[in-house]
């Protein structure tokens, strides 16, 4: 397991996940499994196409799954404004 990769879902992450978390998730994945940091010219379009898909389905993952017990993701709550005079 690739260790820069984070786990995405609440309560780890203390927020809903960006598309920038799930594509640096996808990028460290793919060049895990390539064994490529950055694919050679000739290489480059199957190694992004593979980032994408990637990054799709772990969007679909994190959409879908369902996890008990575990808190709602919140935003933090708007700090209170002093009263207008």
């Amino acid at each position: 397991m690739c260790r820069s990769i984070k786990t995405l879902r609440p309560p780890a992450l203390p927020h809903e996940a960006t598309g920038d978390d799930i594509h640096a998730a996808a990028l460290q994945f793919v060049r895990k499994v390539s064994g490529f940091r950055a694919p050679a010219a000739h290489n480059r379009e199957v190694f992004d196409r593979a980032v994408e898909e990637v990054a799709e389905a772990t969007a679909r993952l994190l959409a879908d799954l369902e996890v008990r017990g575990a808190h709602p993701v919140r935003p933090p709550a708007p700090e209170p404004q002093p009263d207008a005079v």
